[in-house]
This record gives structure tokens, C-alpha cells and sequence, in this order.
């Protein structure tokens, strides 16, 4: 029997997808694809992924049956410093709500609000 992690994919949701797409993008200097939705009631782009590494995989998406906001599921982004994030979210039209901490002996973390309103944090060791 294989051990899996209990997460297997993520959606992060938004109002403005385009605006979206930009903030993730300049915050974390990668790029997202677009990703079809067999449904066609859902627009995606996707973030970079290996369905084979560590680590979940996830898209932002758009659609009529979920919205964006604080108070739901937070994304944790695996980062090598938190810090270097974080100081990229205001220029791209987000939030720092609570700026880079301690978490003992799992590293760092920074929770930062994005042009949509959902709280995300970003976390590393160092």
C-alpha cells in the first residue's frame, strides 16, 4: 500500500483571473498555464507542476459556484525564504497581514492577502 499526502490538488478561487494570474506570477517568479475544464463552466490557469514531486499541484480558477475570501482553506507556498515573497506582494497588489515569523522547528512563515482577498501564506525554513 502506498503512503500518500492527503492533499492532491488545489484551487485557488478569484474574481478577476487576469489580475490574479499577475500577482502570482510577479510574486512568485513563475509562470501559470492555462488548463481546460472538461465542464467548460470553469476557467484555469494552472501553476507549474511535477504530478510526481512532493507536493501538491493547483490552479486558479474562476467560476459562477465558488468565490474568493478570507476564512476559508489557506495555501502555503514552499519557498527557500519567505521574506523574498513577501516583499513582492504589495508592488503586485496584494497584502502582507502578518509579516515573516517563526514557527518553532518547521521554519518561517508570512500570511499575505492576494488581489482577490484569499489569505495565502509562504513558508521556509530559513
Amino acid at each position: 500500500m502506498t503512503t500518500m499526502n492527503p492533499v492532491g490538488w488545489f484551487d485557488i478561487h478569484t474574481s478577476d483571473l487576469n489580475r490574479a494570474v499577475g500577482f502570482y506570477e510577479t510574486v512568485l517568479r513563475l509562470k501559470l498555464a492555462p488548463m481546460g475544464d472538461p465542464t467548460g463552466e470553469t476557467r484555469m490557469m494552472s501553476f507549474p507542476a511535477d504530478m510526481g514531486a512532493y507536493g501538491a499541484a493547483g490552479a486558479l480558477s474562476k467560476s459562477d459556484h465558488a468565490k474568493p475570501g478570507i476564512g476559508g482553506t489557506t495555501v502555503y507556498f514552499s519557498v527557500e525564504d519567505c521574506a523574498t515573497e513577501e516583499a513582492r506582494v504589495a508592488k503586485a497588489g496584494g497584502k502582507v497581514v502578518r509579516p515573516k515569523f517563526s514557527i518553532g522547528e518547521f521554519g518561517f512563515v508570512s500570511l499575505c492577502q492576494d488581489t482577490e482577498g484569499n489569505l495565502i501564506g509562504f513558508n521556509s525554513l530559513k
